[in-house]
């Protein structure tokens, strides 16, 4: 327990209370505890609090990653996509949430990536060099109607879903481990050729294992095969990218329009209202996502908390500070 100013942190210990808040409040995926105990499990600490106002009534909440570093810089805390809760509490949550991490953890640092397009950073915040997740993305509004979903897509695009879906293509969710090992030979295929590197096949099984229903696998499949693949994280409003991928074969038919078409349509069916395709980085798949609208959406970006004398070393990337960097940028791939 902790109190500051007009709030009281607790921790949550309770995986149901602590996703029926995510869920209820338009939390982002990667807020649901699943997330959380998946990165547990692959090296970072996890904690979830609740913040309190003086009603006793629950203002707030976030789910926060922590990671060691090397001396001196010790310890990074992260919050992807939140906190969530009450503009009018935010402040306090977020002052109160970074003492915690500096107290425990001797973080450099607290990092948050909200999942809003605007945000005023409190006081002692700064905006950060670093981040995680990128800021420019491309968010499906899935309240539309199908039809007004494909006027919006480029000519060729349209073009393709009709041409792949023609194909002798099957497309169905992923739901044995065994159908996941063949998805995961794809993404192997599809790392070489773009230069890209993974985790071990562990990592992702656990993702599937560990985050369940709230983390849907779609592939397309030629003769039994999955020739192209779409992963999904998804809570009560937000369908979130993960992780995609296709053969040659994938790429000659290509199955990965005809897949994301079906996976915006899946979402929609089960009554989500945004669907977003993991941020735009500037690659050859960018081109490919900015050719299903003619919108593209800026999120608030990453914003730091300094809590070390050593800030200045982790914000500029000293050659220890740049290695955790690239290491923590990669926990979505």
């Amino acid at each position: 327990m902790y109190n500051r100013g007009m709030i009281e942190l607790q921790q949550c210990t309770d995986q149901e209370r602590w996703d029926d808040y995510v869920l209820e409040n338009e939390g982002h995926p990667l807020q649901l505890w699943g997330w959380g105990q998946l990165k547990a499990a692959h090296g970072w600490s996890v904690d979830r609090f609740f913040a309190y106002d003086h009603d006793e009534r629950v203002v707030g909440g976030a789910q926060i990653l922590t990671r060691k570093l090397p001396l001196p810089l010790r310890a990074f805390s992260y919050i992807p996509r939140g906190p969530l809760g009450e503009e009018g509490s935010r402040a306090d949550l977020l002052e109160a949430l970074a003492e915690n991490v500096k107290r425990e953890y001797h973080s450099v640092a607290l990092s948050i990536e909200p999942d809003m397009m605007e945000f005023e950073a409190p006081k002692g915040w700064i905006r950060s060099k670093n981040r995680v997740l990128p800021a420019r993305t491309i968010i499906l509004d899935l309240l539309k109607t199908e039809s007004d979903l494909l006027t919006e897509m480029v000519k060729k695009t349209r073009q393709y879903i009709r041409k792949s879906a023609a194909e002798a293509i099957e497309i169905k969710q992923v739901r044995s481990k065994e159908e996941l090992t063949k998805c995961l030979a794809v993404y192997h295929q599809t790392s070489q050729r773009a230069r890209f590197g993974l985790h071990g096949d562990q990592y992702y099984h656990d993702v599937f294992n560990i985050l369940g229903d709230h983390s849907p696998v779609f592939a397309a499949y030629m003769d039994d095969e999955p020739i192209a693949f779409l992963w999904l994280a998804v809570s009560a409003d937000t369908a979130f990218e993960l992780y995609g991928g296709m053969n040659d074969l994938g790429q000659q038919l290509r199955a990965n329009y005809a897949l994301k078409w079906h996976a915006i349509r899946k979402t929609k069916e089960w009554g989500l209202s945004r669907y977003d395709f993991g941020g735009l980085i500037g690659d050859g798949v960018t081109t490919f996502k900015k050719s299903w609208t003619t919108d593209e959406t800026e999120l608030a970006g990453t914003f730091d908390k300094p809590l070390s004398s050593f800030y200045k070393v982790w914000n500029n990337g000293l050659p220890a500070a740049k290695k955790v960097v690239r290491k923590i940028n990669s926990l979505r791939k």
